[in-house]
């Protein structure tokens, strides 16, 4: 599917490019604005799609927060920490959003247990 995509996309180097500027990656506002008419508005974010990936597969999946953290590129937020420590884990990240893909794809063929929850 992301080799479909990367060829309608005129094979850019972002999956979603910004719509102005095909040089940068889309804004967190056309991702909103892209939620809001497929009728997502008010519902959900890209920062959600993000924090559901990182319980997902830290929990349900079992890799170490740093890989996860690396493949939704976080910034820790330690200058220092960030300045030494270059490490990428590709090979664990490959083998790690396959099986989220394929957690994923079995989610939506398979009967899950849906609702309206909220916090408590």
């Amino acid at each position: 599917m992301l080799r479909e995509l990367h060829t309608i996309t005129g094979q850019n180097k972002y999956l979603f490019p910004n719509q102005r500027d095909h040089g940068k990656p889309a804004t967190k506002f056309g991702i909103l604005a892209a939620l809001k008419r497929m009728g997502y508005g008010g519902k959900m974010t890209g920062h959600w799609f993000r924090s559901l990936a990182m319980g997902v597969i830290k929990e349900r999946l079992g890799y170490r927060h740093e890989v996860v953290d690396r493949q939704l590129s976080h910034a820790s937020g330690d200058t220092y920490g960030e300045a030494y420590d270059r490490a990428l884990f590709l090979d664990e990240r490959k083998v790690m959003m396959q099986q989220y893909a394929d957690y994923l794809e079995t989610a939506a063929t398979s009967n899950v247990i849906s609702g309206k929850f909220r916090r408590t």
